[in-house]
């Protein structure tokens, strides 16, 4: 057997020759055909034997017009065929790369991505005989960085890496691959408050390691927020004394839509669980929570320890890119929420796969909350509005906003909408 760069070679010689050759016979035959058949040798004013030999002339020009479809179908067919394995040949290569780059990793990156067998009888209905543990596949990309991330004693206390592990998930790293090394425990932990308490109670400083961050405990976060001309993400939602108190709970006719409002638009009781993507310090899962509704928060750390604060309030946080598949199955969320996250500062495909990956996970009748959107005029008309209306939603309520700088309007726009998934899908 030759090697696969030996095959490629014969076949990229080859098939361009045995199309030649086709192409060559296929049109001998065509053209003795119509020789034979006396084409062009007679004329309809010849009497009888001129008009048959005219009828004769016809149907051989019919059969060379079918024989060149045939032959252009045939020449479509082997260019597809060409195109297919020049693509497979292309995978293989790729492929190959691949395992040698795999050689070279770290044993504990290679332990850490399998693949790993399954015990003898336990594949059953499984469809595998072996386990391969999540890792994003853009990691392979980073391979420099992706190695100091597994680089780490066993069993020993892990790098204070969590910025650098985060700046690996925006790469697209996502998940990370595991490791078997214990993240760095905060000096003298305080537990938690007790629930409903914790909901509305800022946890203790000990509850965090803080040396990812610019502050250094939670008055400081608090002071930053009311702080003006602040540029940090969520700049108040640590002040559980300030905005935060009041955050959805009154409904007017603007953009700002009250919590009760918008569940009263499903019959009571069957608005159960939800997801709030971006989900801040977590007020809108507390919000939910006092209502009987349990809904987890996506978040990222940028600058604030934002899971370990919604952790310390009794609520689920998931840390998630916006990029992210939404690691839920079809059809099993009765609300998803995403206040100023959901913007125009995602690029327009992920942005919109994320609105038809909201769609999937929520229940026929779901209700998708879309709070503060933030765009311009033009593409609040050109580009946004069609993407979602793409998406397949009902509107219950939309409405839109000139942004104020200052008191002055300028061509920044909020869109605030409650969307709900039909109970059928119709195109």
């Amino acid at each position: 057997m030759g090697s696969v760069e030996e095959t490629k070679k014969r076949l990229s010689v080859n098939l361009p020759f045995k199309l030649k050759i086709l192409l060559l016979v296929a049109s001998t035959n065509l053209v003795t055909v119509y020789l034979c058949s006396g084409g062009g040798a007679a004329s309809p004013l010849d009497g009888d034997s001129g008009g048959a030999l005219f009828l004769e002339h016809n149907a051989t020009q019919r059969k060379l017009a079918d024989s060149q479809v045939e032959l252009v179908q045939l020449q479509n067919r082997l260019a597809t065929a060409s195109g297919l394995l020049e693509n497979l040949l292309g995978a293989q290569r790729h492929g190959d790369r691949g395992r040698e780059e795999e050689e070279d990793w770290p044993e504990e990156l290679k332990l850490a991505v399998g693949p790993h067998k399954l015990p003898l009888g336990r594949s059953g209905n499984l469809g595998t005989d072996g386990l391969f543990p999540a890792m994003g596949s853009a990691c392979r990309r980073f391979r420099e960085e992706l190695t100091r991330y597994m680089t780490y004693e066993v069993g020993k206390e892990c790098p204070s890496d969590a910025a650098f592990a985060q700046r690996l998930m925006l790469k697209g790293c996502e998940p990370l691959p595991r490791r078997r090394c214990h993240p760095p425990s905060p000096n003298g932990y305080v537990e938690p408050a007790a629930l409903p308490e914790s909901l509305w109670t800022t946890p203790a400083d000990t509850s965090v390691v803080w040396d990812a961050y610019t502050c250094k405990n939670y008055s400081c976060l608090v002071q930053r927020g009311r702080t003006k001309g602040s540029n940090a993400d969520c700049n108040d939602c640590f002040d559980l004394e300030g905005r935060e108190k009041s955050r959805w709970l009154a409904d007017g006719e603007g953009l700002d839509f009250g919590m009760d409002a918008v569940l009263a638009a499903r019959p009571e009781g069957t608005v159960r669980l939800g997801l709030d993507i971006g989900g801040g310090s977590g007020t809108f899962a507390a919000r939910m929570r006092e209502r009987g509704v349990t809904v987890v928060s996506t978040t990222m750390d940028f600058d604030g320890p934002f899971n370990s604060f919604i952790a310390a309030r009794g609520l689920v946080a998931l840390h998630l890119t916006v990029a992210h598949r939404l690691p839920f199955y079809d059809r099993t969320l009765d609300i998803v929420h995403s206040m100023h996250v959901l913007s125009n500062w995602i690029p327009d495909a992920v942005l919109e796969f994320a609105l038809f990956d909201i769609y999937r996970v929520l229940r026929p009748g779901g209700l998708f909350w879309l709070d503060h959107f933030f765009c311009s005029g033009d593409q609040l008309d050109a580009t946004y509005g069609p993407m979602i209306g793409r998406i397949g939603f009902s509107k219950l309520r939309w409405v839109t906003g000139r942004k104020l700088d200052r008191g002055v309007e300028k061509n920044e726009w909020y869109l605030s909408a409650l969307l709900e998934k039909p109970l059928t899908f119709s195109i």
